[in-house]
């Protein structure tokens, strides 16, 4: 197996995208978030994170955003470790990283290829590719002809997949998607959840936060069951299991 970097005496093979080493988050307020979470995530894996309110999901996720930072053990992404990263580091870690969120976070004055562009403009893109990047990318969460609609011309289902683009039109490695599904009907939700896989059929490692039971049953995908900070239970083709 090829390796990847190493960071003081620590060898991550190059296959493993995210690496948690033993990690463990407390906030002031006193009991740990996390408490000696170790997990990895290989390239091209498509990983659900479930669990009950206060389980540590949300401090997961905002450690791999680099909004916080762990109290102790280490995280390595793409062989960062991301604890040694300045903060003028930060923005272009990020890069690495495409999030979609459950209230879409879209701008309410800009139509759909204006929100979808914006990812592009903070990167520098040059114009010229953006005008050729913008039509490819809602070609493929199906909303080619949508491009001059504003966000509350569509449905909820349309809005996700505009958040949906504009987080992966700078081609991410990682898509992070903390309860896409959240404010969705039942059909929405499925429509989002087969477009996210296909976006993990083309390569990107997917990682979703949900409490949608039906969904990570039918979709029997690798599940990280989360409860009080730590892992309960990790199980490639899993469910949704009961935690009493």
């Amino acid at each position: 197996m090829a390796l990847g970097k190493k960071k003081k005496g620590k060898v991550i093979p190059e296959d493993e995208l995210i690496v948690f080493d033993n990690v463990t988050k407390t906030y002031q307020s006193g009991s740990p978030a996390l408490n000696g979470v170790s997990l990895k995530v290989k390239k091209g894996e498509f990983v659900f994170i479930v669990g009950d309110s206060g389980s540590g999901k949300s401090t997961l996720i905002k450690l791999l955003l680099r909004e916080l930072v762990p109290t102790d053990g280490e995280i390595y992404v793409n062989g960062v470790n991301l604890s040694k990263l300045r903060r003028r580091q930060v923005p272009k870690y990020r890069r690495n990283l495409g999030v979609v969120f459950q209230d879409f976070r879209l701008i309410k004055n800009w139509n759909v290829y204006e929100n979808v562009a914006f990812a592009q403009r903070i990167v520098q893109t040059p114009n010229r590719l953006i005008k050729r990047n913008v039509p490819a990318i809602l070609s493929i969460v199906g909303l080619a002809s949508k491009y001059k609609a504003k966000p509350m011309q569509l449905s909820g289902g349309e809005q996700q997949r505009v958040a949906m683009a504009r987080a992966l039109i700078n081609k991410p490695p990682i898509l992070l998607c903390d309860e896409p599904t959240g404010n969705l009907d039942p059909k929405n939700s499925w429509e989002i959840m087969k477009l996210l896989e296909q976006i993990n059929k083309r390569g990107t490692t997917v990682i979703v936060v949900t409490h949608n039971r039906e969904i990570v049953n039918e979709m029997q995908k690798r599940v990280i069951t989360m409860k009080k900070g730590v892992i309960l239970n990790d199980e490639e083709k899993g469910g949704y299991i009961d935690e009493d």
